[in-house]
């Protein structure tokens, strides 16, 4: 009877242990939850920026904690800076959008013939665009009921890129704390995934890097560099609301699609506004921008492991479906490096099978 009173009084205490650690997991849990995101891409950036900040550090005497401040607050103005723009220009178009209907002034050349010989949509484009151009308030009054649905969709879109715009802000923020710790957090990573995977876990550590910097720079910092090209000619050409395109295009190129689906209406749209050779040399930049990334992208991405698109692509859309657009970097990133991670844990597995095979061939002729 003892005996059993012992089990149980033990199996209790262990129970209530248990539930009491689970509770404190659950409870923790459910207080970092908003900061989650935050954190990881935060880890993200410091990887990506690591190389900066050892320049940094070096070029001011390897005092790292200066060097990560001022590797923060570049990174920041890197951000920060072509926001207020893109914001700017957007504004800036909206407004004056606005200012000519109110007034009249809004004038939209007429369609050219040939828009009408386009495939299944050239007729209702050719008459939409001719009725614009003769009264562009009969054609708002036409769409008022689906400009009056689409309206809020615009507010919520702009209310989610203010918040997307701070979440990178943190980020940032604790990026630059973690690289204060470089040391420490690399240790840390690398007991993490020693515990995890085992004897590899200093491997997996270096892979987890080479990934991380790889989709960032192959990626999204291909993705960047066109839409800042594309954004660049749009302004130029005259096109109102570069920046809102330029955006347009940046999404799109995360995504792996042609930034020419953006650019090629613009194209057209140019011809109708501008003398034929500003519009010609605007749209061989448009094919140069869109085919940039087919020299960009092995400059970026030729330097560590290979990243296969589908799982970017995969990644891109399942992470904005769940965070938005900044779910569009971190879904990129973490489903590439998962993939990276499970392909090197199979074929290290097959390797070891390998090993073990020929040392029990090995062993029937000793």
């Amino acid at each position: 009877m003892q005996n059993n009173e012992g089990f149980y009084n033990r199996a209790i205490h262990t129970t209530l242990r248990i539930g009491f650690i689970t509770l404190l997991l659950v409870w923790s849990l459910a207080i970092i939850k908003p900061f989650i995101l935050p954190v990881i891409w935060g880890i993200i950036i410091a990887v990506a920026i690591f190389p900066l900040f050892e320049k940094v550090s070096y070029l001011i005497g390897n005092r790292r904690k200066t060097a990560a401040i001022l590797t923060t607050l570049i990174a920041l103005t890197l951000l920060i800076v072509p926001s207020i723009i893109f914001v700017g220009s957007a504004v800036d178009g909206m407004k004056n959008l606005s200012a000519k209907i109110e007034s009249d002034s809004l004038s939209i050349p007429p369609p050219p013939k040939n828009v009408s010989e386009w495939p299944v949509i050239g007729e209702p484009t050719y008459d939409l665009w001719l009725l614009a151009s003769n009264n562009i308030r009969k054609v708002i009054i036409k769409f008022e009921p689906q400009l009056k649905k689409f309206a809020p969709k615009l507010l919520s879109a702009a209310s989610g890129f203010v918040t997307t715009l701070l979440l990178f802000i943190i980020s940032i923020i604790i990026s630059g704390a973690l690289l204060t710790k470089d040391k420490a957090s690399e240790k840390a990573a690398k007991a993490i995934f020693t515990n995890l995977i085992g004897k590899h876990g200093e491997d997996f550590v270096r892979l987890s890097v080479t990934t991380i910097r790889n989709v960032v720079q192959g990626v999204v910092g291909v993705a960047v560099i066109q839409a800042i090209l594309g954004g660049i000619g749009i302004w130029v050409i005259g096109i109102p609301a570069a920046g809102l395109w330029a955006l347009a295009i940046m999404l799109l190129a995360i995504l792996q699609l042609p930034p020419l689906l953006v650019l090629g209406p613009l194209v057209i749209y140019a011809f109708t506004i501008t003398e034929t050779t500003p519009a010609v040399i605007f749209m061989i930049w448009g094919i140069i921008v869109s085919a940039s990334d087919a020299f960009l992208k092995p400059i970026f991405l030729g330097r560590g492991a290979d990243v296969p698109m589908l799982a970017i692509l995969l990644g891109a859309i399942g992470g904005m479906m769940l965070y938005g657009i900044i779910g569009l970097f971190v879904g990129a990133v973490i489903l590439t490096l998962t993939y990276k991670v499970f392909k090197a844990l199979l074929v290290d597995d097959v390797t070891d099978k390998d090993e073990n095979e020929l040392s029990a061939e090995g062993s029937k002729y000793t």
